[in-house]
């Protein structure tokens, strides 16, 4: 196992797969001369060469709509923006245009397409640069949306996303980038759509995805000194949901709580919160919780956004809460 950084699994696995199909290029803002904005495409350009890495121009309603007519005619572009706050501009080419392809053309044309970055808060950056969309992409059939939480994850999701025939968001963090994780030598893919259980436990569930798993695995460990015993979901995934992990996973604990960055109202939390009280209802000792950013816009100040995100605190009081603990 090599030990490398979040970015640098992210450049593997679009390498690998750039070298595996010649098909597959890299397009967005700053990721050809300047190596990237966070230099996940660092070498990429050296490589491969001005056809297959492409720098764009601040346009992502342009070079989105670009992509997805490539995509139309039987190439794989990976589309990066700088952060999927200013991805907002293109929706109209990834929720018009990408995702309805398939059914609008009767099955003549797919869209295998990857579009990928940053998104969520990352310190005092405001409002209009720290919003989770997840659950905003995820709500449109027709896209798959993938958001790991650790660069294992993320390599071999990324590379199942860019074979896959389906436009795929995949969601990362700028506060992940410099993570490290340990990567085999050996080439693998992990199956989209694959919940994982990141640690066992016996008394509640927590649901969590993308760097909010941190926060928590960190509230597990304190809860497991104070007796509890949390088992802890990654989703991967968000759409598809592997709902029957968490299920399963509550029909055994008896207790869910669900830790999800989003603003709270039609959050992904509230689907899986929905998915359980259909199908284990009878299953649940307590209410489910969720612990969710704030209903609000973020601020810039550092004790509002502390105020405003998830903590291990939140996370192990809404954990009592079912518990009866404390």
């Amino acid at each position: 196992m090599r030990k490398v950084r979040f970015r640098d699994a992210i450049r593997e696995a679009m390498s690998e797969e750039m070298r595996r199909d010649e098909t597959v290029f890299l397009m967005g803002e700053e990721v050809a001369e300047y190596d990237g904005a966070y230099k996940v495409s660092q070498g990429m350009l050296a490589e491969f060469g001005p056809k297959r890495v492409i720098d764009t121009p601040i346009a992502e309603l342009g070079f989105a709509g670009i992509a997805v007519g490539a995509a139309m005619n039987g190439v794989r572009p990976i589309v990066e923006f700088m952060t999927w706050n200013f991805a907002i501009l293109a929706f109209d080419q990834i929720i018009n245009g990408s995702a309805k392809m398939l059914s609008m053309s009767a099955g003549e044309f797919g869209n295998p397409i990857v579009f990928r970055g940053p998104q969520g808060a990352a310190g005092q950056l405001g409002a209009q640069h720290s919003m989770m969309l997840t659950n905003m992409l995820a709500s449109v059939p027709g896209l798959k949306v993938i958001s790991p939480s650790n660069g294992y994850d993320a390599k071999g999701l990324l590379k199942a996303a860019i074979r896959d025939n389906d436009p795929v968001m995949f969601m990362e963090s700028e506060q992940m980038y410099s993570d490290f994780c340990e990567l085999p030598d050996e080439d693998y893919v992990i199956p989209i759509g694959v919940a994982e259980v990141k640690r066992p436990g016996k008394d509640v569930t927590i649901v969590s995805y993308n760097k909010m798993m941190k926060i928590a695995l960190q509230a597990a460990e304190e809860l497991a000194k104070e007796g509890i015993e949390a088992e802890v979901i990654d989703l991967r995934t968000i759409r598809p949901l592997d709902a029957a992990t968490i299920i399963e996973s509550v029909k055994k604990t008896n207790r869910l709580v669900i830790v999800d960055e989003s603003w709270p109202f039609t959050s992904i939390a509230t689907e899986i919160t929905f998915q359980v009280q259909r199908y284990a209802f009878d299953y649940l000792d307590a209410p489910i919780r969720r612990v969710c950013g704030a209903d609000a816009s973020m601020h810039y100040a550092p004790n509002l956004v502390e105020a405003y995100m998830p903590s291990v605190a939140k996370v192990m009081d809404a954990v009592k809460s079912v518990t009866y603990v404390g």
